[in-house]
């Protein structure tokens, strides 16, 4: 078929979407519905952590679709516990709830802070989080983020989210009031375009809440399950926080998210929170085989060994070039383009067979499968390359 012949008018306009359909995938490519091979860059915005259609997957898929879809979140499932299991011992944290997506996790451990301050700080509900973050699409994860496109949007927002400035403790120490339960930062603010928290801020807001009595959030949507070459990317600073929350590479491709808490701070009784499909078995099957691959020996390693080689080859090209800034952590980086050449140079690239993602018009983001290799990076640069010359002298 052309792309002419899809009935693309029966989707709901949300999104500026180039004029082709992706009809399969494997590893770090995509084909579109001419046959057009792509190197896949954006894996879904770092949700595809194993690529493309992995046999582990499909294989987990497969074997669970024949025993058991979903008994009801009011029932234990196998998967459910066994994935729980994995998490909380490979974490700092005690308890479990999956939810469908990293918006979900978010409004879920909103929720949480929430009823602990009401029960252990006189109804304390006021969350500090970020300019510039992002933590979702719900009303609640919207009034959190400090996204400016977001500022004026589905008024009035949810209060009760004071704004800081990311690696700046003052300003956050200067919004805490008795009204003020946590705070909420992204160890990597993918969204504004790779900011890292420094693993110092982290380490003080850690000293800052725990001085404060207040609970320490941390929102890993993007930053976990091996990204930037950890498990969790808090351990990079060495710090035990309150409550984390999943998403993303968890699911390996498939929805599947988690708020993830501390004992001491479950305070939801029954009725507090749920969902139709949260915890289901087919998906937290997809979660375990994902959680088994990442933790493999060597994988992690591997994952760091290769977001070396990527940020690397990156200062490269920006020296050669005469572009900015490269920062990120593992395989989550970002190229500063020194002008608002980034639409066009992902135009570019994908007109070469190249997928990337410019979060803002003058940056690029790198989001591999954590299993992509050097050769493909390769490949990348050199379309990359091009790209940018050519919107460069546009």
């Amino acid at each position: 078929m052309k792309f002419e012949d899809y009935p693309v008018d029966s989707l709901m306009e949300i999104t500026a979407r180039p004029p082709l359909v992706f009809m399969r995938g494997e590893g770090s490519y995509l084909w579109d519905h001419a046959g057009k091979r792509y190197l896949d860059f954006v894996q879904g915005w770092a949700v595809n952590c194993l690529g493309h259609a992995p046999p582990v997957i499909t294989d987990a898929l497969a074997r669970q679709a024949a025993r058991l879809v979903n008994p009801s979140a009011s029932f234990y499932n196998a998967p459910a516990i066994e994935l729980a299991r994995r998490i909380v011992e490979t974490s700092v944290f005690d308890r479990v709830f999956f939810a469908n997506s990293g918006a979900e996790a978010n409004e879920g451990a909103i929720k949480l802070a929430r009823k602990w301050g009401a029960k252990h700080r006189h109804g304390a509900h006021e969350i500090i989080t970020f300019e510039n973050a992002f933590h979702g699409r719900t009303l609640a994860t919207m009034s959190a983020s400090g996204k400016p496109s977001f500022a004026h949007l589905f008024e009035p927002k949810v209060p009760g989210f004071p704004k800081a400035k990311l690696n700046d403790l003052d300003s956050v120490e200067r919004l805490v009031t008795n009204q003020t339960v946590a705070v909420m930062p992204e160890p990597i603010q993918g969204e504004a375009g790779v900011i890292p928290a420094s693993d110092e801020f982290l380490r003080a807001l850690r000293a800052l809440t725990h001085e404060r009595g207040l609970l320490l959030i941390v929102d890993e949507i993007q930053t976990s399950v091996g990204r930037t070459g950890k498990l969790w990317a808090y351990e990079h600073a060495g710090i035990a926080p309150d409550i984390m929350t999943l998403g993303k590479g968890l699911g390996g491709g498939v929805p599947l998210a988690a708020l993830v808490a501390r004992e001491e701070v479950c305070v939801f009784e029954h009725g507090d929170q749920g969902g139709t499909y949260n915890g289901n078995p087919l998906m937290c099957a997809v979660g375990c085989a994902v959680m088994e691959a990442v933790s493999a020996p060597g994988f992690l390693a591997r994952v760091r060994e290769n977001g070396e080689y990527l940020e690397s080859s990156l200062r490269e090209l920006s020296a050669w070039l005469g572009l900015g800034e490269v920062r990120g952590r593992g395989l989550l980086q970002a190229l500063e383009l020194g002008s608002d050449i980034g639409p066009r140079v992902v135009e570019l690239a994908r007109e070469a067979g190249v997928l990337v993602n410019s979060p803002r018009a003058g940056v690029l983001r790198f989001m591999p499968a954590l299993n992509v290799s050097c050769a493909e990076i390769d490949e990348m640069l050199e379309v990359m390359g091009s790209a940018i010359a050519i919107a460069g002298k546009a």
